[in-house]
């Protein structure tokens, strides 16, 4: 199909100019805060050898990830809220939906891995070692990518396959897939049912196996003889378990349901938890659930 315009206009959170003004230093002081967080985080995790092991390395990858993902969203949205220049190239937005689709796909599969990686911890500890080697890891940690450029090549090439025609006004601060197709002056059943199924694929697939990696934990955790080793086993989990709710509930909310173009104003405000907020909190959430961590930090500190 032949696209009749160059650009498109975000329209997300059309507001007066102090509210404009305000939406900006937020996202700029989000956007700061995750990626001084994260890169704390990967700092702690290389300086220390003690966390040189496949829960850390997981968790170092996973703030590299969260910074690029961020990355891809909240610069531009907080400069577009300050200048209130909306206007994105059709290859600009093109570009943007690429890459957060490629980084929010492979969060959601890195969020899978470190449910297995506790499963092993937890209910396997003897082959701990054995089962979650250097090379196991790293080949996750690339098949994780991989399902990320799979989903993310789909997912833009179906959707810029799209007629777009008209002012071009995309209701959203962002190039999301549900509202450039809510965009289009197509027919867009076969896009809403590709989304449907490869995202919601996607997300079952991997929610799938946190909660059956979870039950199993929680099942072991149980059969703990004292209460402290019940205790340690569930505290080295709490953290994955508040990521997990927070980036699993709002993505099944925007991508695994029927109809999830057709309430942009809702997603609007419901996806600033999993591109802004999810990313800013990781950091802080596994350190202060984290002993090792905190442990850690301390002793760079004093050095």
């Amino acid at each position: 199909n032949h696209t009749r315009i160059s650009e498109f206009i975000l329209v997300g959170f059309k507001s007066h100019p102090g509210s404009q003004l305000f939406l900006s230093v937020l996202f700029s002081t989000m956007y700061i805060v995750t990626v001084v967080g994260n890169v704390c985080m990967i700092l702690i995790i290389r300086m220390d050898s003690n966390l040189h092991t496949p829960m850390y390395f997981f968790l170092e990858n996973l703030s590299t990830l969260d910074i690029c993902y961020s990355s891809v969203i909240t610069p531009r949205a907080a400069l577009a809220f300050l200048l209130g220049r909306r206007n994105i190239s059709y290859n600009g937005c093109a570009s943007q939906m690429f890459f957060f689709s490629l980084f929010g796909t492979t969060e959601a599969f890195f969020l899978a891995m470190m449910a297995y990686d506790r499963f092993t911890a937890i209910c396997n500890p003897l082959l701990y070692q054995v089962i979650m080697s250097k090379r196991f890891c790293v080949l996750m940690v690339m098949g994780s990518y991989l399902s990320g450029c799979i989903n993310c090549t789909i997912q833009t090439g179906f959707t810029f396959s799209l007629s777009f025609c008209g002012p071009g006004e995309i209701n959203h601060f962002f190039c999301d897939v549900a509202a450039v197709i809510h965009a289009s002056c197509s027919d867009t059943l076969v896009n809403e049912l590709v989304m449907l199924a490869v995202c919601g694929s996607i997300i079952v697939g991997t929610a799938l196996v946190v909660f059956i990696s979870y039950g199993y934990i929680i099942i072991t955790i149980v059969q703990m003889p004292s209460a402290e080793s019940r205790h340690k086993a569930f505290y080295t989990c709490s953290s994955h378990m508040m990521t997990i709710c927070l980036f699993f509930g709002t993505v099944f909310f925007m991508y695994a349901q029927p109809g999830a173009t057709s309430s942009p104003n809702k997603s609007n405000t419901i996806s600033i938890i999993y591109t802004v907020v999810i990313p800013m909190l990781n950091p802080f959430i596994y350190t202060v659930r984290n002993k090792e961590v905190k442990g850690s930090l301390k002793k760079q500190l004093k050095r």
